[in-house]
């Protein structure tokens, strides 16, 4: 049930994040944000420090854009995004730019992952 849980706040959270920014969403984007909520959970659980975990869930994100957005492009012939005016972009899919945005929103979320309010609260319901 939590992974479920996680996985609507992530997709609801993602998709909130991008009307936000650019204005429009793509149900494709709910599907990403659920499954990086997830795979950010799984991260915070690691005895990384928190710059390492970070890193891989920004590394993460980026690369489940690039599959998500090849997916779209090839697939059901949709751009959904364009990041070909970006410095460093690949394929008008990724750019260094919104990986360091990536890196420092997943820091912020596996710290507040790891807080002793959220790892107490879920020690207490697996008792």
């Amino acid at each position: 049930m939590e992974t479920l849980v996680l996985f609507v706040l992530g997709g609801a959270a993602y998709a909130w994040l991008e009307i936000a920014w650019r204005g429009v969403t793509h149900w494709s984007m709910f599907a990403a944000g659920g499954v990086c909520l997830c795979a950010l959970q799984r991260l915070a659980r690691r005895k990384l420090p928190l710059g390492l975990a970070a890193a891989a869930g920004a590394a993460g994100i980026t690369l489940l854009e690039l599959a998500v957005g090849l997916a779209c492009s090839i697939l059901l012939h949709r751009r959904v995004w364009d990041y070909s005016g970006e410095w460093g972009n690949f394929a008008g899919l990724i750019c260094p730019k919104y990986s360091l945005y990536w890196f420092l929103l997943c820091g912020w979320v596996i710290f507040l992952l790891r807080s002793p309010v959220y790892v107490a609260k879920k020690q207490g319901q697996n008792r």
